[in-house]
């Protein structure tokens, strides 16, 4: 399978068409998509669509932009599924995820982040190979270190400690675009608004 996550698009549309076409040419099977579709949690048109165009399948999870309200018009308007709290399984891949963020209007406290991950990881828990989507990254870091306003998650960590997912996909810190890094034997990482391509 091979995957495009991307992040923090804010309502971006013409980034959004870029990446739907590089998707395309990429021969690309899923987009998956870390939060922060909107900004302050506008109208998020265009930014689904282009996807769609090029016949991808979506996941997303809200960011500390998106309102859970807005995340619901989405998958009433369109074909895609928002995994915040839920998993998907893809032959022996599973994906499961947590959105919003520690900080900002549309936070959640650690306990919710870590409760939240452990219960979407429950039915995709025995499969091969498991990835993580969460918006906000880790605690202890490099990624914590790159901004003086967005601290890592300690819910995320402790749920990557726990849980060892393959891979941890984030975004939320523009600055560590594309940053990869482990903790423990789970490669994290930030996936930026350039996107990412993983082939598992």
């Amino acid at each position: 399978m091979k995957i495009l996550s991307v992040g923090d698009l804010h309502g971006d549309r013409s980034l959004a068409e870029r990446l739907a076409k590089r998707a395309k040419k990429e021969h690309v099977d899923l987009v998956v998509i870390c939060g922060d579709f909107t900004y302050f949690d506008e109208e998020p048109k265009g930014i689904i669509g282009p996807f769609l165009e090029q016949h991808q399948k979506v996941l997303f999870i809200p960011g500390n932009h998106d309102s859970f309200a807005t995340s619901d018009v989405l998958t009433k308007t369109y074909p895609v599924k928002n995994i915040h709290g839920y998993s998907v399984k893809y032959d022996d891949i599973g994906i499961f995820g947590c959105g919003k963020a520690n900080i900002g209007t549309e936070r959640l406290d650690e306990d919710e982040i870590e409760d939240t991950l452990r219960e979407a990881h429950k039915r995709i828990g025995y499969l091969k190979k498991r990835i993580m989507v969460t918006h906000v990254h880790p605690s202890g870091t490099v990624m914590e270190k790159m901004t003086k306003f967005f601290p890592g998650s300690t819910g995320v960590r402790k749920a990557i400690e726990e849980l060892k997912p393959d891979i941890a996909f984030c975004s939320h810190v523009h600055e560590a675009e594309g940053l990869e890094e482990q903790v423990g034997k789970t490669r994290v990482i930030n996936v930026g608004r350039k996107g990412f391509i993983l082939d598992i």
